[in-house]
């Protein structure tokens, strides 16, 4: 089955959800947090066991340095007092006291290989430790361990054995390790549960957007993507979105428009056409057909010049002719327009004045200013000329000013009403009802759509009397 563009567009659900880009980039920032999360947990439970271990060496160390201190300076009974009190305390530390014979004098501990006994060092044993509980030398038990001690010689020829049992310290390594894997258990459930409802809330979103979309796709241009009000990324994507929605709109609502218009402006103008064109055939008189054929030459220029200023302001509104723009002299532009009108204005008795300050320049389309320019004094000439009686006047203004570049087209006519000002700028609006005026109604049009291609703004005001046309460039 063939596909087309007017197709609904799918929502993300269920298996789809798993190959969608968000999905795949919750996983990868879920697999590299977790990562990151074992990593840290490991590296703490390793610190955590190393420094115990440092821990119960140097408390071994200090034991032996203050057995060794005592040798220095008391018998060897109170050596023995000294490591029995030691070897009494509760806890994993592990004494024996001896001769030089090996014969135990005080302690916990009396089973020792002879080789810790005979040679100084450290060592990692398994040994017995008895234990009397309740009280009773019958009572005694002995449980198997494991320690790293210390053995040595002191300065009067006893043997001593300092150590610790490793069982405790296991039994707490034990604990971190539970601990750790309890933690990176904990941390991919909360990973995966953020992920999911990050992957959710963004789905959401895009589901919105598509909804929207599904609905424009079918004809309705109204509809809108929804804003939050969070001011996000997704808000952000749907206020450009909505604004290029609003642009479609009006150039669909503009193309209808125009649409009606030239099915109604040119229609009479093509019946007429072919009206004189059929009355032509019909007649036998040949200076009547010379002239038939004249006016249907006559208004069929007319016919083309609408068609190309619908063509042109159509290219002006889609921003097709910005490649051919350039830095111009726009005052030499405007110089060259009042020159050239300047006739044309005394022969409909008027007087056109320019004001135009030298070395304006503007990055445009010479042409399309040009035509611009002319609509504008072309339309100020047309509806001045009333007033040419009275000595009417066209200025034509050309200014630099700190908010940027200003040119007036101002005449001495009739005037616009407050409420068309805005009102003809549209295809194919005139203001006089009889239309007994030539033109089809699309200068002021064209000015708009050159003047908006350029970055720039155009209105009407009052000149008192006659209207004045305000353009606006940017820089």
């Amino acid at each position: 089955m063939s596909t087309t563009g007017t197709e609904p567009v799918q929502k993300l659900r269920r298996g789809n959800v798993w190959r969608t880009t968000t999905v795949r980039l919750t996983a990868m920032f879920i697999a590299i947090f977790v990562g990151f999360a074992v990593v840290l947990l490991a590296l703490i439970a390793y610190q955590g066991t190393v420094q115990i271990q440092r821990e119960q060496m140097r408390a071994v160390e200090r034991e032996i340095a203050q057995i060794r201190l005592l040798a220095s300076q008391s018998g060897v009974r109170t050596i023995a007092f000294a490591v029995q009190r030691l070897a009494d305390r509760p806890g994993p530390g592990i004494y024996y006291l001896g001769d030089p014979t090996g014969v135990m004098i005080a302690g916990n501990v009396s089973d020792f290989p002879l080789a810790v006994l005979a040679e100084p060092g450290r060592y990692e044993l398994t040994y017995q430790r008895g234990r009397e509980i309740y009280g009773g030398p019958e009572n005694q038990v002995s449980t198997e361990g494991v320690a790293f001690v210390v053995s040595l010689e002191l300065s009067n020829g006893l043997r001593l054995v300092i150590g610790r049992d490793v069982g405790e310290r296991r039994g707490f390594n034990a604990i971190i390790l539970r601990t750790f894997f309890a933690g990176v258990v904990g941390i991919l459930m909360l990973s995966v549960l953020a992920g999911g409802l990050t992957a959710r809330y963004v789905l959401r979103r895009i589901d919105a957007i598509t909804d929207t979309s599904g609905k424009i796709m079918s004809g309705n241009l109204s509809e809108r993507i929804p804003v939050t009000g969070r001011n996000d990324e997704f808000d952000a994507v749907a206020r450009s979105l909505n604004a290029m929605l609003d642009r479609i709109e009006r150039l669909m609502a503009g193309l209808k428009e125009v649409t009606d218009n030239v099915a109604h402006d040119l229609k009479t103008p093509l019946t007429r056409l072919r009206n004189r064109a059929e009355a032509a055939l019909r007649n036998t008189d040949p200076d009547a057909r010379q002239a038939a054929l004249e006016t249907t030459i006559a208004e069929s220029d007319q016919l083309i010049r609408t068609f190309n200023a619908l063509l042109l302001i159509a290219r002006a509104e889609a921003g097709t002719s910005t490649e051919a723009f350039s830095d111009i002299d726009l005052s030499e532009v405007v110089t060259d327009v009042a020159e050239l009108y300047t006739p044309v204005a005394e022969d409909a008795g008027l007087t056109l004045e320019a004001d135009i300050e030298p070395g304006i320049r503007l990055d445009a389309s010479r042409e399309l200013i040009g035509q611009a320019l002319v609509n504008l004094v072309e339309n100020a000439i047309k509806y001045g000329k009333d007033a040419g009686a009275d000595g009417g006047v066209i200025s034509l203004v050309a200014r630099r000013k700190p908010e940027g570049i200003v040119i007036e087209v101002a005449d001495t006519g009739p005037g616009i009403a407050e409420d068309d000002r805005q009102r003809v700028f549209d295809r194919f609006a005139r203001l006089e009802g009889s239309r007994t005026e030539p033109g089809a109604g699309l200068g002021l049009s064209l000015v708009s759509a050159v003047v908006g291609l350029h970055g720039g703004t155009i209105r009407f005001t009052d000149n008192h009397p006659g209207a004045r046309a305000i353009i606006e460039f940017p820089g």
